[in-house]
This record gives structure tokens, sequence and C-alpha cells, in this order.
């Protein structure tokens, strides 16, 4: 007999995920029991799994001991993967809801396997948009030659590779028409090809590219595992660190970013150790049930 699993439903401007509780660490999702749940036709359908666990029943090389909670993040194909922006603020908005933790009290600490993270609840303002927001970490910047071809792109363009502790390449477009007319239902070709891979973003600036010292572009994704999707939180980032990379030393530290599933916010802000690069955005829970596990 099939055993069924308690599951909520929940995105981020529209990235969808299959949130499933299991505190103690003692569910073992294989990747294809991960693919069929995420199938959209005979499964619940999301472009990922968010596997609630607290920290101290992971395995010793993902574990996070500062933070209470880790986010199990795999792709709709059941490949792992180290972080998702948008899955974050879901898990953020899953643990408050269901009372597992208190963001109002304290920023709330979520382990994945690119460290931990830290969020706070986000108000609109400059450069923010309403939900939560999480403060990324630091991010590196990679000028290395690579160049992208995808359909109904005339020509290959060169690629920038941006490391938000997964790895992204931000391709920029001349125009809206270019961006609209992509066919991203099937991968982008790298060459070089990463040894892991990469998201592919690719990004138009807004006119004009800043308005009151906020930038604005807008930006579609193919996410590493998972196909296009509506919209992808670390590929936001990766996409308004690449236009601001290539803007030079004017260009603001706070953005919009456009994506089809709506609108999420950018800021890079000074630390101790160096530029921290935040995101926030919505975070939406859709519904609850139970299913079988293929």
């Amino acid at each position: 007999m099939a055993r069924s699993i308690a599951f909520t439903k929940g995105h981020g401007t529209g990235n969808d995920f299959v949130i499933v509780p299991d505190a103690d660490g003692t569910l073992d999702l294989s990747d294809d029991q991960v693919a069929a749940l995420c199938d959209r036709r005979f499964g619940v359908g999301g472009d990922g799994i968010l596997r609630v666990v607290r920290s101290s029943a992971i395995a010793e090389g993902d574990a996070t001991p500062d933070a209470e909670w880790f986010m199990d993040y795999r792709n709709a194909d059941g490949s792992a993967a180290e972080m998702c922006g948008n899955g974050i603020r879901v898990y953020a908005k899953y643990l408050v809801e269901a009372g597992l933790a208190d963001i109002d009290a304290a920023p709330l600490r979520i382990g994945t396997r690119a460290g931990t993270k830290t969020l706070t609840r986000s108000e609109p303002g400059l450069g923010a948009t309403p939900g939560f927001e999480v403060d990324l970490g630091l991010f590196a910047i990679d000028e290395s030659d690579i160049v992208v071809r995808a359909r109904n792109l005339d020509v290959p363009r060169p690629g920038v590779s941006i490391d938000l502790g997964n790895p992204h390449v931000v391709v920029a477009l001349g125009a809206d028409a270019e961006l609209d007319a992509l066919d991203l239902t099937v991968r982008p070709q790298l060459h070089p090809e990463p040894r892991h891979g990469a998201n592919i973003e690719f990004v138009v600036p807004g006119d004009p590219l800043v308005r009151d010292g906020v930038g604005a572009i807008r930006m579609r994704v193919f996410e590493r595992g998972v196909g296009e999707t509506l919209s992808c939180g670390t590929g936001v980032a990766a996409s308004a660190l690449a236009v601001r990379h290539w803007a030079g030393a004017a260009a603001p530290d706070v953005w919009t970013v456009e994506v089809p599933g709506g609108t999420l916010g950018v800021r890079v802000v000074e630390e101790r150790d160096g530029s921290h690069v935040l995101l926030s955005g919505p975070a939406t829970l859709v519904y609850s049930g139970e299913v079988a596990l293929a």
C-alpha cells in the first residue's frame, strides 16, 4: 500500500513548490519520487520540493548548527540544489504560519546547502517589495568568456557568471522584443559548459534604466534541473548584480526586477565581510493536503 504524506503548495511570484514537513528527517525521497510529486499532470505540480527538516536531522556535510531549520531544496527532476531565493521566502512563510518560528521576535535563520541565510519581513519601500527579505550573502562575479546560444536568439551572446552559492550565467539583451521572442522550452547552450551547470538569465534594461535612484530590469530564466520558470529569486539577484556591474561605478545599489510572475526587489549593502545582496518579495501558501508517494 502506498504511503501518504502531508504537503502544502506555495509559490513566490509564480515560482511554485511542494512543501513537505519532515521535522525529524525520517523521510527519504528518491529523485523519482520528487519528480513524481512535481509532475504537473500526475502529481501535485511544482518547480521543486522544500523539505522542512530540523538542522539537527541533516547529514553532517550539509548541517547548519546555527539555524534550527534546514531547507532541503530539490529541483523538479529530483536533483539537489544549493539555494532558492523564492523557495526560502516560501519556506519562511510556512514556518511562521505553522507556528514553528516567530520572525517578528527576531530575524529568522534558515540553513541551506549554501550556508545559513537570514530573513526578515519586508515592507514596500526603496528597492523592497512586501513579504520577506532574505540576505543571500556574498557574491562573486566572474568575467571569464562564456557564450550563450538560445532558440530564437539571432546570434550567440556573451554572458557573465555570478556565484550566489548557486551558479548563474546572465545575458544582456537589447530590447523587450528579443526577450519576449526567446523560446526557453529548449535549454540554452553554454560554451564552455560549467562543471555543475548553471541557471541562465536573460535581461533587458528598463527605459530609463534608473529612476529616482532605483534601477529597473526585466528578466526571464531557464532554471537548472527545471526549465523555464515564472521567477527565480537568486536569478533575479544575479541579474540585478550583472546589470549593476555592467553599468559601472555610478550604478545604484537598489533594483526592481520584473519577471513573468511579478516583481521582486534587490538591494546591495555593505557588511563587515563585504558586499551582500538582499532579495525581497511575496510568499504565498495556496493549499494543503495529503498525497500518495509513487
